[in-house]
This record gives structure tokens, C-alpha cells and sequence, in this order.
């Protein structure tokens, strides 16, 4: 047995016998044991969710929802706020969409060969990249349905070797291809595996117009149905989503901080999309509350 495939043993070993222990500590497992895989010196995990299929949007509704760094996680989680604002604020890099792209499929990015040269002239590599000493970051993408997935993320350092290649491509798929069950129990422990039925074409315009400010009324006349049958549809999608209503629907948009409460859109450079969502929830939680 080669070094790699006796760590990859020693990685699915250990996941067996760490058994239903905390979520956050499995992971921090994994990220180590494939920083040492392919010599990496930070790992992280994100998970990502699509919440809405708008065209007009360049990520089609993939969003991060949630985030988990093996090193230095005070300030990298500051870091990746930034980017998420920005991102939010309808700035996005070309790294990010060049990995949404593969949606739906399993596979191992090497973030230099997603991007031009020039990326690493960029003002976001130098932003968020070249203060913390990153030079390549390899990702891992494994769908756990049709608006879920799990990333890994790992990153050069400071390194002589200034580059991921297809050694450590390969060393990821071969330890990574036969891990959906530890993502989808990691997505669950998050709460993030949101839709375990998938949201159906009719319904995904009901869901995109209840990201709006529109009435349920004002949907049914854009959309051309009865105000009964937008309610049922918006029904179905709270049930999928876990959530009670629009309300809830909306912070999923928008997200939460750790404590559950919503992120200010103040601190988020909000506009575009996330502006509209955080008055619709406005309006939402006034209505609520009783106030006109």
C-alpha cells in the first residue's frame, strides 16, 4: 500500500470510530488529515445553498451559508464576511463564478487553472488572498442535492511550491469521491439541507417572486394564477425550506449569524437582491406584528 492510500485508510478509519461526536470536531478531522494529504497549510469547509434560480443572477442562486475554518479562524471568518459581502453587494470575482459553473457535479478544482494570470494582479487576490500569504487554493465540490452542496477548500501558504497540480488533484478524488454521506450529515447538523424534495419548476417562480416585495395577490397577476394557487405553491415551499413562512423563507436568503439573529444588510454593503430580501422581511415582520 502506498503513503497515499494508507492515509486515505487512516482518514476513514478515524471518521468511523469518532461515531456521532460533534460535527465541528469530524470536521476539523477531515480538513487536517487532508492538509497533510497533499500538503496544504489551511483547510476550510462551506456550505453552500441555491435559494433561487433568478437568470439574472451570475451565481444562479448559489449562495454560502455557512463556513468553518481549520486555522486561524478569527481571522479568516472575518476575511470571508468580506468577500460574502461584496459578493452580496453584486461583486463577483471570477474564481467563484468559474467553481458555481460545475454545479451539480462532484468535482476538484485547482483555483489557478480556473482563472486568467492575471487574477493574481487582481485587486480581490490582493485584498483577500496576499495579506494572508495565500497562493492556490484546491476545492473540493460534492452536490447532496439539487440546492445543497459541501465544499472543502485548501490552501498554499507561503509554500515553495507555489501551486497545486494533478498529484494532489487526484490524491482529493481518491479520498473524497466516497464521502457524500459524511457531507450530507454535516449539511444536516447545519441546517442546511433545507428542500429534501426538490423544489419544482412552478414553484421556483412562485419562490423567486416571494423573494420581492409583492403581495401574494401581485404575484398571482404577474404570474397568471389564482391568489388560492400561489398560496398553495408558497405553502409547499415553506414545508420544503423548514420554515413557517415567508419570514422564514427570507432569512434563508439573507442568512444568520451564529446566534440565529440576521447579519444587519447596513454591515453588508446591501443592495441589489439582498436589499429587495431585507425589505420584504421588514414588511413581513411588520405585518406580523400588526403594524400598517
Amino acid at each position: 500500500m502506498d503513503a497515499t492510500l494508507q492515509k486515505i485508510t487512516r482518514l476513514w478509519d478515524e471518521l468511523a470510530e469518532l461515531g456521532p461526536r460533534g460535527c465541528n470536531e469530524a470536521i476539523d478531522l477531515v480538513l487536517r488529515r487532508m492538509c497533510e494529504l497533499i500538503d496544504a497549510q489551511q483547510g476550510y469547509w462551506i456550505g453552500a445553498a441555491r435559494v433561487s434560480h433568478a437568470p439574472q443572477d451570475p451565481l444562479r442562486g448559489w449562495r454560502p451559508r455557512a463556513v468553518h475554518y481549520l486555522h486561524d479562524r478569527t481571522v479568516r471568518e472575518e476575511n470571508y464576511q468580506q468577500q460574502v459581502r461584496r459578493l452580496e453587494a453584486g461583486v463577483v470575482d471570477p474564481s467563484i463564478a468559474a467553481n458555481v459553473r460545475g454545479a451539480g457535479t462532484f468535482r476538484v478544482n485547482i483555483g489557478h487553472q480556473l482563472v486568467d494570470p492575471s487574477w493574481f494582479e487582481s485587486e480581490y487576490y490582493k485584498r483577500h488572498f496576499a495579506p494572508l500569504g495565500i497562493q492556490d487554493t484546491i476545492f473540493v465540490a460534492t452536490p447532496v442535492s439539487e440546492d445543497m452542496e459541501s465544499w472543502f477548500g485548501f490552501q498554499r501558504i507561503n509554500h515553495e511550491s507555489f501551486f497545486f497540480g494533478e498529484e494532489e488533484r487526484e490524491a482529493l478524488l481518491q479520498a473524497s469521491r466516497s464521502m457524500k454521506w459524511f457531507h450530507r450529515q454535516v449539511a444536516l447538523r447545519h441546517g442546511l439541507l433545507l428542500a429534501e424534495h426538490p423544489v419544482t419548476r412552478a414553484e421556483r417562480r412562485v419562490l423567486d417572486a416571494l423573494l420581492t416585495e409583492k403581495t401574494e395577490k401581485e404575484i398571482a397577476d404577474e404570474l397568471h394564477l389564482s391568489p388560492a394557487t400561489v398560496h398553495t405553491y408558497a405553502m409547499r415551499i415553506y414545508k420544503k425550506f423548514g420554515v413557517r413562512g415567508r419570514l422564514g423563507l427570507t432569512a434563508v436568503w439573507l442568512g444568520r449569524t451564529e446566534s440565529g439573529a440576521l447579519e444587519p444588510p447596513a454591515q453588508a454593503e446591501a443592495s441589489g437582491v439582498i436589499a429587495i430580501a431585507f425589505a420584504v422581511l421588514t414588511r413581513v415582520a411588520d405585518a406580523e406584528r400588526g403594524i400598517a
